[in-house]
């Protein structure tokens, strides 16, 4: 396929007049007068915006499709989120039983090693359990938790660290810190969250290597004047990507500015934390075997706890620019480049060759008019 007149982020800036040829799922050649080969198909775009694919880093299911369900639902995933525009995704683990935390990692590592034709990428998983503060559960089950191991860490990926890309830690626990140091030293990305660190807590475990913040300001301490806490640091310190959730139910506005503000778009990362009502119709659902009323776009436990959330990365996108007022370019960062450096991933995420499909196309005005694969 070849895309002709395409206004496309190229480097960090818009580009008019950009030809895209993009081959068995990723892109070959970018440039300007590109011909077309023999049988190829050819799309003028008429200067609308071509972006890359979207990258989620923590995304637990979608379409009625869970994580913690193995491998059938993660290849569903991995195909429903393609056509909504993801290149690229880590299928993120609740909270659970040794047994059926190391069968949903076992299910991610299998479509790492056997990827859908026609699905997006899966980078490994997030674990964003069980190495949790047991004050800052959210909707994580709290019983399962545990401190940090690296041997019991094994345990849970079924000896397989590889399948695992990122993990979510409480850095104030017990072995944190040989822990970190243990996993960033096997290439595994160490975020912070569902913890009751203070802000010293949390620059020491960058110093032992962690990276990032798993949804700023949620399952945390409030930011306060004396105590700024795990946000007030992550929001200073140059070492941290920090997670938000733009779905204007998790973060306020303002919120979203100041994170945006402070971070740039190089440092701040948009996730969908997307529980299986992603993509269906208000109603009951369950994340970790609990019941989760979805109303008003917000998905809740009967607690009124904050459940993840039915956000999609094509929502967020027109969110932060429509509603929150984030210029084009650094939102669209937020969404697809900073998300894959977050995790060291290199191709994701961006317009270069070898890149990989879908691409999408906006209107001027900032509608999602649909995928180029």
């Amino acid at each position: 396929m070849l895309i002709r007149n395409a206004t496309a982020l190229l480097g960090g800036a818009f580009h008019e007049h950009t030809e895209v040829r993009v081959h068995n799922g990723k892109v070959q050649e970018i440039g300007q007068g590109l011909e077309n080969g023999l049988y190829e198909d050819v799309i003028d775009l008429e200067g609308d915006y071509l972006l890359p694919g979207f990258v989620d880093v923590h995304i637990h299911a979608f379409r009625g499709h869970d994580t913690m369900q193995g491998e059938a639902a993660v290849r569903a995933m991995s195909r429903d989120l393609f056509r909504e525009g993801v290149a690229a995704f880590a299928p993120t683990t609740m909270s659970a039983s040794a047994a059926d935390t190391c069968a949903a990692v076992e299910g991610v590592r299998r479509v790492m090693e056997q990827p859908e034709s026609h699905g997006a990428q899966v980078l490994g998983a997030h674990m964003e359990a069980p190495f949790l503060q047991a004050d800052k559960c959210g909707a994580q089950l709290k019983e399962f938790f545990m401190a940090p191991d690296v041997n019991a860490f094994l345990t849970l990926c079924g000896g397989h660290p590889e399948a695992v890309r990122l993990i979510t830690l409480a850095p104030e626990l017990d072995g944190s810190e040989e822990f970190i140091r243990w996993a960033t030293g096997k290439g595994i990305t160490v975020s912070i969250g569902h913890t009751g660190a203070t802000a010293a807590q949390t620059h020491r475990a960058a110093d032992w290597g962690a990276t990032h913040v798993t949804h700023t300001f949620n399952a945390q301490p409030p930011l306060h004047h004396r105590e700024p806490g795990v946000p007030g640091a992550a929001l200073v310190d140059d070492r941290l990507y920090t997670e938000m959730i733009c779905d204007g139910i998790h973060l306020h506005p303002d919120v979203i500015r100041l994170i945006v503000r402070a971070k740039g778009a190089r440092r701040t990362v948009m996730v969908t934390d997307a529980m299986e009502a992603a993509g269906m119709p208000d109603g009951v659902y369950s994340l970790g075997g609990q019941r989760v009323l979805v109303k008003d776009g917000a998905a809740r436990l009967d607690s009124g706890t904050l459940a993840g959330s039915i956000l999609t990365m094509p929502v967020a996108l027109g969110n932060m620019i429509r509603r929150f007022g984030i210029p084009p370019a650094d939102a669209v960062r937020m969404c697809t480049a900073t998300p894959a450096d977050s995790i060291g991933e290199p191709l994701a995420g961006r317009l270069i060759p070898g890149s990989p499909a879908p691409l999408t196309r906006w209107s001027t005005e900032w509608t999602f008019r649909g995928i180029l694969a």
